[in-house]
């Protein structure tokens, strides 16, 4: 006799992802000749989930090095900047019960992919690039078929029998045989 059986389990029960391209305009207390070199660090972040989006705040370090008094002398210029961002969830089934756990992973770390002066002469804008991958887990029902115990699982397989004989076979006959 089969039957169904409900097990409640947790699994993933949303995914979402979002990519961003921002561009950040920040204010060396020297006026810049050019840009030596741009690079993002020490990036770190929170989430939690708000209805059907998973809102992360983070934040994330700019550091340029740059030329100033008419490349004379160099610095190194660094800012934080704190960013939010909302990440938009697709559930797989609506049926989900008690508490959720939200998981972020970083999959692009904010990094530099332009950094220029503007035409002003005053300013750096840096456009910085970051992807977000986000899982919600919560408690989700699996409906299985269940079969009686003494039902066996059929399996195809081949019945290999050995009728080969080998000098350690005929040895081991004829010692024996001999006793």
């Amino acid at each position: 006799m089969k039957y169904v059986r409900q097990i409640v389990t947790k699994a993933v029960v949303a995914k979402g992802k979002k990519r961003a391209e921002v561009c950040e305009t920040l204010r060396p207390p020297n006026n810049p000749s050019s840009i030596l070199g741009c690079w993002v660090i020490n990036h770190s972040h929170q989430a939690k989930k708000q209805g059907k989006f998973v809102e992360v705040t983070g934040k994330y370090e700019i550091n340029v090095w740059y030329a100033h008094h008419d490349h004379s002398k160099t610095s190194v210029f660094s800012e934080s900047v704190p960013y939010k961002e909302r990440i938009k969830l697709h559930y797989r089934d609506e049926d989900v019960h008690g508490a959720e756990d939200v998981h972020v992973r970083v999959v692009q770390q904010p990094n530099c992919t332009e950094a220029i002066i503007t035409p002003d002469g005053e300013l750096f804008k840096v456009t910085v690039e970051r992807e977000l991958h986000a899982e919600v887990v919560g408690e989700t029902t699996v409906v299985i078929q269940v079969q009686p115990q003494d039902v066996e699982e059929e399996w195809s397989y081949r019945d290999e029998s050995s009728s080969s004989t080998s000098k350690f076979d005929e040895s081991s006959s004829s010692s024996s045989s001999s006793s």
